[in-house]
């Protein structure tokens, strides 16, 4: 059996980032920059105000001195002339400095006269002016690619003077649920039948990761139909499966697949909950095969499967995010397989971060799961741990899922 991290590696192996397509700058929030975005121009072009009042000499600005009002600046109106010695002019936040004047006087300092201003207080060169290209500078680099665009990112962009820009497209995810025992939510039960939870839940994930999903009806366990279903996965980026990827009679995925070329990566890992995890290609598409177990699944999908989304979206970092935190209880001896334990996260009296796992960890309590905050990193032969004793943790908040 693979461990954890040589799995994820030749999951990654198989995958590669989406082509590039331009969109609007409305509908780049959440995607991923295809190239560097350079700046179009200057920010701000011009020297300009950073607050309402007066621009001057500041030579001329000594308190009491009275100044003659020869113009005014409103932002978008630039002064035509100078300033010259005893004059200034009127400007706003975000005008243009005219030529000739160093400093402002802000409007507090100042007493106005209509005609005439008096400096209530001496001003000194240089102050409140932002100066051209302060922020940045036409050419500058100011967005490298493989960035997953936030809005203060859109923001920065547009202010660079882009109305469209280049990301990758987003993976296309084709989510396959078999067994006969299986029913959409709100459908009919068969005796001994359950609820379909894995296609929802995995849908969700791929599009909180930044992917297109598309759930496929519920396959019976039957190669045949099996493969016929797989058929619909041409043309995607990704195939997810859940269900009959252990050793059983039902279990036929990989029977089915066969019968449409598939090539085997790998199958089984060491880990827990999850052992039965399948990945190889078929119809010319990457395929993951989870566990049917809801649990097995979503935690294999957030071991596997996003940092899989990453590297179709484009991200230049694909691993997950993983903090240190103390043990709230002791835990038991590991065997051989890791180990990924549901917890919950409080902070002690000094603000440190406290994992405590559940005290039942069966895998089919899909509920310890959805009010899980963490998983508790274990790894296979780890020894027992008294509490207080520090353990890597995934928040689980922190992926959005």
């Amino acid at each position: 059996m693979l461990s954890v991290e040589e799995a994820r590696a030749r999951i990654l192996a198989l995958l590669r980032p989406t082509a590039a397509e331009v969109v609007g700058l409305a509908d780049a929030f959440g995607r991923v920059s295809a190239q560097p975005i350079a700046a179009r121009r200057t920010q701000p072009p011009a020297d300009v105000s950073a607050m309402d009042g007066f621009a001057l000499r500041a030579r001329d600005g000594a308190e009491g001195a009275r100044l003659n009002v020869v113009g005014s600046a409103p932002a978008g109106h630039p002064f035509a002339g100078r300033v010259g010695p005893g004059e200034v002019v009127r400007i706003y936040t975000g005008s243009v400095v005219p030529e000739g004047a160093d400093t402002i006087l802000i409007q507090e300092n100042a007493r106005d006269e209509g005609s005439a201003v008096m400096v209530e207080k001496a001003v000194a060169a240089g102050r409140h002016i932002r100066r051209a290209g302060q922020d940045f500078s036409e050419g500058d680099v100011l967005i490298p690619a493989g960035r997953r665009l936030s809005a203060r990112d859109i923001g920065l962009a547009a202010a660079a003077n882009h109305p469209w820009i280049a990301v990758h497209r987003a993976p296309r995810v084709a989510i396959l649920a078999t067994g006969d025992e299986v029913a959409l939510p709100g459908e009919a039960l068969l005796p001994g039948g359950v609820v379909s939870s894995n296609a929802h839940a995995l849908a969700a994930l791929v599009r909180a990761a930044g992917g297109e999903p598309t759930v496929l009806p519920i396959v019976r366990d039957d190669a045949a139909a099996i493969a016929a279903a797989a058929e619909s996965a041409r043309g995607m980026d990704l195939l997810v499966t859940t269900g009959g990827a252990s050793v059983g009679a039902h279990d036929l995925v990989q029977e089915g697949l066969g019968r449409l070329g598939f090539v085997l990566d790998f199958w089984k890992i060491a880990m827990r909950p999850g052992k039965p995890l399948i990945v190889g290609r078929v119809v010319d598409v990457p395929m993951i095969g989870l566990p049917g177990n809801p649990v097995s699944a979503l935690v294999c999908a957030i071991l596997f499967l996003l940092p899989a989304l990453a590297r179709l979206c484009g991200l230049g970092e694909t691993t997950l995010p993983v903090e240190e935190a103390r043990l709230g209880v002791p835990v038991a001896a590991n065997d051989g397989r890791a180990d990924h334990l549901r917890a919950k996260l409080t902070t002690d009296g000094s603000g440190r971060l406290v994992a405590t796992p559940f005290q039942q960890q069966d895998s089919s309590l899909l509920l310890l799961l959805a009010r899980a905050d963490a998983l508790i990193l274990r790894p296979p032969h780890g020894p027992a741990l008294p509490a207080d004793a520090m353990v890597p943790v995934i928040r689980l908040d922190r992926l959005g899922v």
